[in-house]
């Protein structure tokens, strides 16, 4: 039986918070990632009463500014740490053929070799051991050496008399913002309570037992009681402040980790295929664009961040270091006038003895916080689902009849009937009246879901129309289509993360924020005041950025970013714009 989606919005959400409110959970899963949407998600396939509470907006945080692959981690190998190696892989595997193919999609890179005698000795057999591993792990077993004259035929723009040859291989690439957003309303659509905007304040105690939490909804300032049989505590660089507030350690700690990309213009780079190099610090992705042909996401960075863990802000430090180091395998380089978007995240990875970000662990830990409360942290974006079959594992420890986890079956929203529609574009292109790279994109976006869109530009044909603004890259439909159906809220949730205008325009979005707002002023019931102020919100929000991008390091950067409002609640956690 095909699975009926359920849809996000204003209206469910407040349903969602009324029925956590009024029947106990079995559990209540903290935190909107990509881990909690998955968790959400295993508890749900498995028959439990399960809510979800994210005090921003699905993947608002880490799980919206990874460097958008699903991909084995060339830097473990080096570590000896074959495990998570083929961890990541086989999980790689199960999101581009079962779980998400039409958001997840394979991506050639080369590895470019500049002392072809060690680099390849070296890098060929690290990639080669990594190869052999992935072998039928979703992409195609096609790793080659190749010579410098085939090299500059795949990647024209190489630096002559620098890059001497290359080694090609795959990995998989994905939109990390739709994809989490999409788990937590697969989730719904499994019957999971999911509410966004709905910030922990503390936790319910019966004793030493943790038995629910108290949540500020943040668009009314309601507050209510959520009682859960047991609660999952899966905030990410939260996990510590939230562990704070039920008076115990569990002996856990997590370190926050900036990574910073920026995004540039396709044309600025000439290759046929993704770059990845090693630098003195980490790894240097250039990776083609997984929604868009017309531009490179290019980092990242792996620096300890102890500022504000919802403003993670990049300097012009981070910039600088990300240029110098792709221009080592670049003939034209790249300058600072050349970047059109730049995002910062934050890792949450397990503090060690180590003080060095790139050294610390990226396998994650579960642990009892206190008697009905688990907390689920570190690991990476490519093995979130992993991270959440064990936190609901130990979620459901000694509790009779409780189906084991089955999500490594289960396809999100879109998946189903996908491939089928992707031949059929052509003919979908004709019944529409639209052009057949436009219908790509929306498959893209939406896989089979794309009915959905079509039921809006029925009903409304002037939707069918791009905006203007968005360089013509998204129709009305898919605006309006985010606050109907995909839980946005804000006009930063839509310029931000169902779209990505915030990195992919010139003014990052704010050219546009005028005619998003009046496409969704209706649906989410704004009176021209608060249209008004998400507008204004919005533009300081960008400015901000802009401005911190400006300062030397990270505290100046820090303060200059904390200069915007926020759009929801008034408490520090909650008060935020991205």
């Amino acid at each position: 039986m095909t699975l009926q989606p359920i849809a996000l919005n204003p209206d469910s959400r407040r349903s969602a918070l009324a029925s956590m409110a009024a029947q106990e959970l079995d559990v209540l899963v903290i935190g909107g990632g990509v881990v909690g949407g998955g968790a959400a998600l295993d508890a749900a396939t498995r028959g439990l009463r399960v809510g979800l509470v994210e005090a921003i907006d699905y993947g608002a945080g880490t799980s919206s500014r990874s460097s958008k692959l699903f991909h084995g981690g060339l830097r473990y190998l080096k570590q000896l740490n074959f495990s998570l190696v083929f961890e990541a892989l086989r999980e790689r595997k199960l999101m581009l053929n079962t779980v998400a193919p039409h958001l997840v999609r394979p991506v050639e890179f080369i590895f470019p070799l500049v002392t072809p005698v060690y680099d390849r000795a070296y890098a060929g057999a690290g990639i080669g051991f990594y190869d052999i591993l992935g072998a039928g792990r979703g992409v195609p077993h096609h790793l080659r050496h190749i010579g410098k004259k085939k090299t500059f035929s795949i990647f024209p723009g190489a630096k002559r008399g620098t890059i001497r040859g290359g080694v090609l291989f795959y990995e998989g690439q994905v939109d990390d913002a739709r994809h989490t957003m999409m788990l937590s309303r697969t989730a719904a659509s499994y019957g999971a309570l999911c509410a966004s905007s709905a910030r922990v304040t503390s936790y319910l105690r019966e004793g030493d037992r943790v038995v629910g939490a108290r949540i500020e909804d943040l668009e009314s300032g309601e507050q209510i009681q959520v009682r859960a049989k047991h609660v999952v505590n899966a905030a990410g660089v939260w996990t510590d402040e939230l562990q704070e507030m039920v008076g115990t350690t569990s002996g856990l700690r997590v370190k926050a980790s900036k990574g910073v990309h920026i995004v540039v213009p396709r044309d600025r780079i000439d290759s046929e295929v993704g770059l990845i190099t090693e630098t003195e610090k980490s790894l240097l992705f250039v990776i083609p664009c997984p929604w868009s042909d017309d531009f490179w996401i290019i980092g990242t960075t792996d620096t300890e961040w102890n500022l504000d863990l919802a403003h993670p802000a990049a300097s012009s430090a981070d910039l600088d270091y990300i240029l110098a180091e792709v221009n080592v395998m670049l003939e034209k380089p790249l300058v600072r006038d050349d970047i059109v978007g730049v995002y910062a995240g934050l890792r949450p990875l397990l503090a060690g003895e180590s003080d060095q970000t790139s050294k610390l662990s990226r396998e994650h830990a579960v642990v009892p916080a206190a008697p009905g409360l688990t907390v689920i942290a570190g690991g990476k974006y490519t093995t979130y689902r992993v991270m959440a079959a064990d936190a609901i594992d130990a979620a459901v420890e000694g509790v009779r009849g409780v189906e084991p986890s089955r999500t490594d079956r289960v396809a999100l929203i879109g998946a189903d009937g996908y491939d089928d529609l992707w031949e059929a574009r052509v003919r979908l292109a004709n019944e529409h009246d639209l052009p057949v790279k436009t219908v790509e994109h929306l498959l893209h976006r939406y896989g089979s879901a794309i009915s959905e869109i079509f039921e809006i530009i029925a009903a409304e044909p002037e939707l069918a129309r791009p905006v203007a603004a968005s360089d013509n890259r998204y129709l009305g439909a898919e605006i309006r289509y985010a606050v109907t159906h995909e839980g946005a809220l804000h006009l930063v949730d839509i310029l931000a993360r169902r779209t990505r205008m915030s990195i992919e325009t010139t003014d990052r979005g704010t050219d546009a924020a005028v005619e998003v707002a009046d496409i969704v002023a209706g649906p989410l019931g704004w009176d021209a005041e608060q249209r008004a102020r998400e507008i204004e919100n919005y533009r300081a929000r960008v400015a901000a950025e802009i401005e911190s991008q400006r300062q030397p390091d990270d505290a100046t950067a820090d303060a200059a970013r904390m200069g915007a409002p926020g759009v929801r609640g008034s408490a520090a956690v909650a008060d935020v714009s991205a």
